[in-house]
């Protein structure tokens, strides 16, 4: 009931990380994948790697595109669509972190462009596959939200104000579009080893005040056991499964 064979994948930041075991994951299940990231290379990455475990050239393509720019999210469906007809599955799933600054310390600019990523950029795909999923009368989302979605601690002033919208984002195209055959859920990873914090510069009051919170989720997950959990949302074997926040954390929300 995970298997995904003659269904289409479009999983965005997949050029690396938990984006790129999602592709390969759904790959390895049988689907077709469009791997979307704004880095070119690394999305060609992720396609060669799925090419050369499948043996099949026509398994995945790489797509560049900037997910807080509508334009080139148009030019992203309207490419998945002409390589494989359909988008089945759609994993929200690219997103950039922010300074850890508190509320008061966080720069109008990076609150602006940490919210157009992480939560813009999720409606604009959404927005974007939605009327191709409502063609086919089926369809399944799944968000890639973050444990500071649903906590107060766990990040910075903009990412948990833009993983707290993905949460909301969830449960509402959950509820619309319920009895018109797509479902829309949520992960809520814990620390993951993955490079969304490459190159990124911290406020180290704002690091401060959050460490006893960030040091309860100490332990760090592989970006496969992210894509497991997202290979069994959009899979049949969750059918019923519908506007769900799943953490996937170890535990950390637990406690």
């Amino acid at each position: 009931m995970t298997t995904f064979d003659d269904r289409v994948a479009l999983v965005t930041g997949a050029g690396s990380g938990i984006g790129r075991a999602m592709a390969v994951a759904f790959a390895a299940a049988g689907g077709r994948v469009v791997v979307c990231d704004i880095d070119q290379e690394r999305a060609a990455e992720t396609v060669a790697e799925i090419t050369a475990a499948s043996g099949d050239d026509g398994r995945a393509v790489a797509v560049t595109a900037d997910i807080a720019d509508e334009d080139s999210v148009a030019a992203l469906v309207e490419t998945a669509i002409g390589a494989y007809g359909r988008v089945d599955v759609l994993c929200n799933n690219a997103g950039i972190i922010d300074s850890m600054a508190l509320p008061a310390d966080i720069s109008p600019a990076m609150w602006d462009r940490v919210l157009r990523v992480n939560l813009t950029g999720t409606f604009l795909v959404t927005h974007a596959v939605l009327p191709h999923m409502l063609r086919h009368r089926r369809g399944a989302i799944v968000n890639t939200a973050s444990e500071a979605g649903v906590r107060g601690g766990a990040a910075g002033a903009a990412y948990t104000a833009s993983k707290h919208g993905v949460v909301g984002l969830t449960r509402s195209v959950a509820w619309a579009y319920a009895k018109d055959g797509i479902r829309c859920n949520a992960i809520l990873p814990g620390a993951t080893l993955t490079n969304i914090a490459e190159g990124a510069t911290f406020d180290q009051a704002g690091a401060a005040r959050l460490s006893p919170v960030l040091a309860l989720g100490d332990q760090f997950a592989q970006p496969e056991q992210m894509a497991d959990a997202a290979l069994f949302l959009a899979s049949d074997a969750a059918s019923f499964i519908n506007g769900a926040i799943v953490p996937v954390d170890g535990g950390w929300s637990a406690g």
